[in-house]
């Protein structure tokens, strides 16, 4: 029996940590496993001028809200490496770090789960998956097109400038990492060539306030994704680009071409030459502006609604538009010595022995809960809510499931209570 528990919590992130912390409270013996170490990915996985895109005062992890003194600034990596360790010190979960789970199965005569890993087999009741859905970089195929001279890697291996050849530099992707990334490099004097994607993206302040504060006050945060307007199709949306670099500010590539940096379409092809860009610049970057312009009229109608006094912003119009792309470009002339990779990641549940999965692999759940009793999903970009990936809304799912665990375990208790009653009766 010393390797059964009532629940297993695969992943020690913030969302692994958070489930912990409402178990304890509940009183529900538990134990968490975490394949590398507590901070893990935030330490190892992320650029050195990496920060939260959004305020500290949405670092709300159950019983642990953020505890610095700029709640309106934005954590650099080593704070939110410290704020998650410093979370774990406060209630000292049951976490056994450098443990892989490399296989979870239904138990075959009896209710509960079979749960192996690198340091042998255990059971249990129930499960929680708390391990996210980032799990390996995704590289496009035709990244093997590229001449072998020509450093590349992907956004989760990208540290600082310095860390790549004293060369013009290629960022592939304008989601939140593609275009941090591009800034990042851009402010270090390095040519930058950026492949501009359909990520949309936002304004950082408007109206006297940051737009989180605003979407705070609109309800935005607390919309679950039932009542989304897209439904479950908002899950797979990239992430809108902004940073909170600096004290916080919009990330407005138009300006970035006006100071030398060379923006392309998406990318098309790639020969043992050139590389070849399709024909939408110009579109991807009035369709990103057309986001955060409606952003902006949500807070409009909203301040005209409710007769809120803010100052008025002086309307947007775009600094550089593209005078005719190029839709080629060689690599020697061009001097190009690295590519970025800023395109995601893919999730692997492969070690998930249990058919709960879509087509896509994606874990059916309502709100957290599968559809196989006792297992559960936790961490997953909008699971219910646009926090459910983030510090600010896992707390919620957190609470959530650790209800459920907690009535499933009471109709569960009476049926284990007699089966170890008769286990111990044949022994005799």
């Amino acid at each position: 029996m010393s390797n059964h528990y009532s629940v297993i919590i695969v992943g020690g992130g913030q969302a692994g940590l958070s489930i912990s912390y409402c178990l304890k409270q509940q009183g529900i013996d538990h134990i968490v496993f975490e394949k590398n170490q507590i901070g893990y990915s935030w330490q190892t996985k992320r650029w050195d001028s990496f920060c939260l895109v959004t305020p500290n005062w949405q670092c709300k992890l159950p019983g642990y809200t953020y505890p610095g003194s700029e709640p309106h600034g934005f954590m650099q990596k080593d704070d939110i490496v410290e704020y998650i360790k410093d979370y774990a010190k406060s209630f000292e979960p049951p976490v056994k770090e450098g443990v892989e789970v490399t296989s979870l199965r239904k138990r075959q005569a009896q209710e509960g789960f079979e749960v192996s890993t690198t340091i042998g087999d255990y059971t249990a009741d129930q499960v929680v998956i708390a391990s996210g859905s980032y799990h390996l970089p995704k590289l496009p195929k035709i990244s093997e097109r590229l001449p072998e001279n020509i450093v590349q890697l992907h956004s989760s291996e990208y540290k600082n400038p310095q860390s790549l050849p004293n060369k013009s530099v290629l960022v592939v992707g304008t989601g939140q990492s593609g275009c941090q990334i591009a800034e990042d490099l851009h402010l270090a004097g390095t040519q930058v060539h950026l492949c501009v994607g359909g990520a949309p993206r936002s304004p950082r302040r408007y109206r006297g306030k940051d737009v989180v504060d605003w979407l705070e006050e609109l309800g935005y945060y607390d919309l679950s994704i039932d009542d989304h307007p897209q439904k479950e199709k908002v899950r797979t949306k990239a992430n809108h680009y902004v940073t909170g670099r600096g004290g916080g500010r919009e990330i407005d590539l138009r300006q970035f071409a006006l100071e030398g940096m060379r923006l392309h379409g998406r990318l098309k092809t790639i020969t043992s030459e050139k590389l070849e860009f399709w024909d939408d610049l110009k579109q991807n970057l009035d369709q990103a502006d057309a986001v955060a312009e409606s952003i902006k009229k949500t807070i409009d109608a909203f301040i005209e609604k409710h007769q809120i006094q803010a100052p008025v912003d002086p309307p947007f119009y775009p600094v550089w538009e593209p005078e005719s792309e190029a839709l080629a470009l060689e690599f020697e002339a061009a001097n190009i010595g690295a590519v970025v990779w800023c395109t995601g990641y893919q999730s692997d549940f492969s070690w998930i022995e249990i058919p709960v999965f879509d087509g896509k692999g994606y874990p059916g759940h309502n709100r957290g809960v599968s559809d196989v009793r006792g297992l559960y999903f936790l961490g997953l970009p909008w699971l219910y809510t646009w926090g459910s990936g983030r510090f600010s809304g896992v707390a919620r799912d957190a609470n959530y499931l650790a209800d459920c665990i907690l009535s499933r375990q009471k109709i569960l208790q009476p049926s284990f209570s007699r089966a170890l009653v008769n286990e111990v009766a044949l022994g005799s």
